[in-house]
């Protein structure tokens, strides 16, 4: 069985708006309760609260005079706001996410359907009373429905994602050319297949908007508190954000497929993001590339289709590594966009270089991985001690990270 998602645009009536908001008022309320409640317990005890727990207190909730309109909300929806927390936490522990924040009416609202949702002829139909919703539905549900979280976007917008399992096994092959890829902020993507290197250029979406932005968000600043004008520059504010975000997903989800569709596997770096933005010159051009959701495309994409995606470890030295000799410079500025190896005497260019050395190391690890691979272009480079991890894979290769010239 194949786990799919999709999304789509929701024309909810004002009655349906109403209902909506109620709805959404209610998880986020549930939500910045249960969270205060277990930051409460913790302090106290040193331990938090589960979901059983949590769950627990609902019951006593709706009938408390106070908060009997919890009573309202449709119950399932409160109890997967409680799966929600509880997964959010799980992440912390984890060390895959930050700290459960508390939420806000101003941010995005959403309610998350575990069971009861019907999708059929241009509406989605939700349990409770709000009935049938007229959506915009440009793809079949050709499955069993597990899931749908109807949205709101801070620009008024609706919609539902809906996850569902269709029939079919995920590929456990794939065939076609192995890409390496350096991500950068000058051109977004180096690609090479081994036998040619081909450069993305960054497209700069918040830069194209920047001027708009800055005047709305001078205006926003010179408005009253909680006015309807202020209201009304928020929502314009959020337009622009929705404009630059949907445009960066466009060329993200065009450029994971183009690459994901003739590929058996994708190398890339694992940036540590966080700590490049700490660079304040660089901070903002790197928060608007989207390197990390533009991986997390790739992972999915190669996932449907039985790929393999690698993400080396991020102190490999790519761009100081010859990829014909094996070479390894001591340093290499940012502003050195070509060089020429003293070694071999071979000329680079700095990113296809760090692109043809990052689909070696990749290499190395499937094989390593036991992964039958046809790597064409290019010698697979000798194994120099670093930790990488290979994504969707019942087995991870970590190696010390001592790291030599050789």
């Amino acid at each position: 069985m194949l786990i799919k998602v999709v999304k789509v645009r929701l024309y909810p009536t004002n009655e349906q708006q109403h209902q909506l908001s109620k709805i959404f008022g209610c998880c986020r309320w549930w939500w910045n309760f249960a969270l205060n409640k277990s930051i409460e317990e913790y302090k106290a005890t040193g331990k938090g609260l589960g979901q059983s727990a949590l769950n627990a207190l609902l019951p006593k909730l709706k009938k408390d005079k106070e908060t009997e309109w919890l009573g309202e909300c449709y119950s399932q929806v409160l109890q997967a706001t409680t799966l929600n927390l509880t997964v959010a936490y799980k992440n912390f522990f984890d060390g895959r996410a930050g700290f459960p924040n508390f939420k806000s009416k101003k941010g995005k609202q959403s309610a998350k359907y575990p069971q009861n949702v019907k999708v059929k002829d241009g509406v989605v139909k939700l349990p409770g009373n709000i009935g049938e919703i007229k959506a915009s539905i440009h793809r079949p549900i050709d499955g069993q429905i597990k899931t749908v979280t109807v949205s709101k976007t801070p620009s008024g917008k609706y919609f539902a994602s809906i996850l569902f399992e269709a029939e079919g096994e995920t590929p456990k092959t794939a065939d076609g050319k192995i890409y390496g890829i350096d991500l950068g902020v000058k051109h977004f993507a180096v690609v090479t297949d081994g036998e040619k290197v081909s450069k993305y250029d960054n497209p700069k979406h918040l830069a194209k908007h920047e001027k708009n932005l800055k005047r709305k968000l001078q205006k926003l600043s010179r408005k009253k508190e909680e006015s309807n004008s202020r209201n009304k520059y928020r929502f314009l504010v959020a337009k622009v954000h929705e404009r630059v975000a949907n445009a960066r997903q466009d060329f993200l989800h065009k450029l994971s497929h183009k690459l994901t569709s003739d590929s058996q596997a994708v190398i890339v770096e694992n940036l540590h993001v966080k700590g490049m933005v700490r660079n304040h010159n660089l901070a903002k051009a790197i928060s608007d590339c989207g390197w990390g959701m533009f991986v997390n495309f790739l992972a999915y994409k190669l996932e449907r289709k039985g790929g393999k995606l690698v993400e080396i470890d991020r102190f490999f030295p790519s761009s100081k590594l010859c990829s014909n000799c094996y070479h390894q410079m001591s340093q290499m500025p940012l502003d050195v966009r070509a060089w020429t190896c003293p070694n071999c005497k071979t000329h680079h260019d700095r990113d296809g270089n760090a692109a043809t050395n990052i689909r070696a190391e990749g290499i190395r690890i499937l094989k390593t991985d036991g992964t039958a691979v046809s790597a064409v272009g290019g010698g697979v480079r000798p194994k120099l001690g670093r930790s990488s991890k290979l994504r969707h894979s019942p087995v991870s290769t970590e190696a010390p990270p001592s790291y030599r010239a050789e």
